[in-house]
């Protein structure tokens, strides 16, 4: 047999006798694919749970009430008497906002005089404090316009023209890429994929650490007839078509239910995908290579793969980051992965556009080559056996 199969197999009874590294090659990405969809699914914000001080007691007020909870963004679930009640309420997370209903405020809509609602937010929370500031700006403006127009018809002036002339500028939003303003299309995919790439990286980290720590890593070395690519190669096999198979069904989990629409673009994002895996392979044997002690490794490679939420430009613009940030992103594979996935599904799907991400993400591949006879001589010397 050669030296590619005795390692091959020798890994395979290693993950038999294992059942933790099955959970993490197989069980963890399906479970983060189903979570994502889970949590996203439903695609936007529904009955976000807020407040209201009603102040006024009056039959409008009870009105305006009943309009903020008929919204399908927000419900309405306690109502305060105190200010102080509701700003605990809303630092607890039990409410996510609440409205202030002056006093007079009947009378004032009634008689036509200008009207201001207090309402606060939990703008910690970035998009939900964004939804409920959205949702009750809207709600708040057109429930005080009601009785300028009321006060318009009976001057003999249509409702529409009445809006009109109260809200002269009209606008005509078109979301590019997301048009449903769907949470799941925008963060299921980059999400699950930012955590493929931290289990990628610390399962590699793991399975070649703990040859290194236990001191088995010479009788592994022999298996490959001294060859350390073959050994790295037959070793790291088996998790890759596992990570492979996992992510290609996490990525029919997230789109076969709404396949993008460009033909051909699922099966260039299943392209991408394989690529990441390898390149996420790479950079964690890249990084153990330099210095190959698991536990501080360990710690080095979570926070890198933890940063690609960030460094992906996912969660917030690349371009508005300090410039090392900006060139520090194009050192993790998420960060091309992200941008190719981008040009797929929000554009043409033209990969062409990208073609030196693709070739970037392809070269991580090679990383390891730099490194590989320094893993050998560390190996050999035994210098990080039971390394503390």
């Amino acid at each position: 047999m050669s030296g590619l199969g005795r390692v091959f197999g020798r890994e395979l009874g290693t993950i038999s006798r294992r059942p933790l590294l099955w959970i993490v090659t197989l069980g963890v990405p399906l479970f983060s694919a189903l979570l994502m969809v889970t949590i996203f699914g439903s695609g936007q914000m529904r009955k976000l749970p807020i407040g209201v001080i009603d102040n006024d007691f009056s039959a409008s007020s009870r009105a305006l009430v009943r309009t903020i909870n008929s919204s399908p963004t927000l419900s309405v679930v306690r109502h305060f008497t105190e200010p102080s009640e509701a700003l605990r309420a809303v630092r607890s997370r039990e409410v996510y906002g609440y409205v202030v209903i002056p006093h007079d405020f009947s009378r004032d809509m009634t008689s036509g005089s200008r009207v201001e609602i207090p309402y606060y937010y939990h703008y910690a929370l970035l998009s939900v404090g964004a939804q409920v500031e959205s949702t009750l700006r809207t709600l708040l403006t057109m429930a005080t316009l009601k009785p300028l127009i009321l006060t318009a018809q009976e001057m003999a002036t249509s409702e529409q023209r009445a809006e009109e002339f109260l809200t002269p500028l009209n606008t005509s939003p078109y979301p590019l890429g997301n048009p449903q303003l769907d949470y799941h299309t925008y963060l299921s995919e980059p999400f699950f994929f930012v955590m493929l790439q931290i289990v990628v990286m610390l399962t590699v980290v793991y399975v070649v650490g703990s040859e290194v720590e236990s001191g088995s890593a010479k009788e592994w070395l022999e298996k490959a007839r001294g060859n350390m690519l073959v050994a790295l190669v037959g070793k790291l096999l088996p998790y890759a078509a596992a990570f492979v198979a996992t992510s290609l069904a996490g990525l029919c989990i997230i789109y076969l239910p709404s396949p993008p629409s460009e033909q051909g673009t699922l099966l260039w994002l299943a392209v991408a995908t394989i690529g990441l895996v390898v390149a996420s392979m790479a950079l964690a044997l890249f990084i153990f290579s330099l210095f190959p002690a698991m536990g501080f490794v360990i710690s080095a490679v979570s926070m890198i793969g933890s940063l690609g939420a960030t460094l992906s430009g996912v969660t917030f613009p690349l371009a508005s980051m300090y410039s090392i940030f900006r060139y520090l992103a194009y050192a993790l594979p998420i960060r091309h992965f992200t941008l190719i996935s981008q040009q797929l599904l929000y554009t043409e799907g033209n990969v062409g556009a990208v073609w030196w991400n693709v070739a970037l993400l392809a070269g991580f591949a090679l990383l390891p080559l730099l490194t590989i006879r320094r893993l050998k001589r560390a190996i050999c010397s035994g210098k990080y056996e039971n390394y503390a």
